[in-house]
């Protein structure tokens, strides 16, 4: 197992308080790394926090919001001033709303896209800066399914998604030769605070499920071997590719 093996290794989260985020951490923390946690407000990554450190980790809890740049360079400073390096990020903090695309508003739009595109790409500049001076590194992004298919009501999600799979590829390209690979997860159908709007929605579940040749929805846990893989040396070889944990959702359409 030494090769999914991250001791001595430091890893930043972003959107780390809750949901995806908050499972990730801790499978990068029961893999050995050093955490830093960001979410907008540092009192929300308590749970958090005291999880990873259960499981071992030195955890470093920072105010990041994707939106605010500053606030980016100062985790990723605070990540290299702490641990001595930045080797990982988990570029996980996002935001959906459901809504009909002739209702869609500009606000609305910039703020789907704003927090998953381009604080996604910001927090990737930033981190990429610390791996390339630290000799390399790995990013993962938190892609989706909607990256890959029409989601109907989920127009800008699914194009902010969209967008942030061909970051992946275009950084994975232009980063390779500093070390820094660059891949993405797409989870399928998971329940989050995020997504529980659909959940609550008992024909729409029986309808789902009978799309998922596993029969099943996604926890939070199926996530973890695929993190620890893309984070780790296990995965050494490979750049530019998405991960998709749907359950068979895509390989059956």
């Amino acid at each position: 197992m030494r090769r999914f093996d991250l001791s001595g290794r430091t890893v930043l989260v972003t959107g780390a308080s809750r949901g995806i985020g908050a499972a990730l951490s801790l499978a990068m923390a029961e893999a050995g790394a050093s955490l830093v946690l960001g979410a907008r407000k540092i009192a929300d990554l308590e749970e958090t926090a005291e999880a990873a450190t259960a499981a071992g980790a030195a955890v470093l809890p920072v105010a990041l919001d994707v939106t605010a740049i500053p606030t980016i360079e100062d985790a990723v400073r605070a990540a290299t001033e702490r641990f001595g390096r930045l080797d990982v990020l988990l570029n996980n903090a996002g935001v959906e709303e459901v809504r009909p695309s002739f209702e869609v508003d500009e606000a609305l739009w910039d703020r789907i896209l704003d927090t998953n595109l381009k604080g996604a790409f910001f927090a990737a500049q930033a981190a990429g800066k610390a791996m390339r001076a630290g000799g390399g590194g790995s990013i993962v992004n938190m892609a989706s399914l909607t990256s890959m298919v029409g989601v109907p009501t989920a127009v800008p999600y699914g194009s902010s998604k969209s967008g942030l799979l061909g970051m992946t590829r275009a950084l994975a390209v232009e980063w390779a030769p500093f070390g820094i690979r660059v891949n993405a997860i797409a989870p399928g159908y998971f329940r989050t605070a995020m997504t529980d709007v659909f959940y609550e929605n008992a024909a729409w579940q029986e309808r789902m499920l009978g799309r998922i040749p596993l029969g099943r929805f996604g926890a939070l846990d199926d996530l973890a071997g695929a993190a620890q893989f893309l984070a780790s040396d296990a995965s050494a070889y490979m750049t530019g590719q998405c991960i998709a944990i749907d359950g068979g959702f895509l390989a059956s359409i």
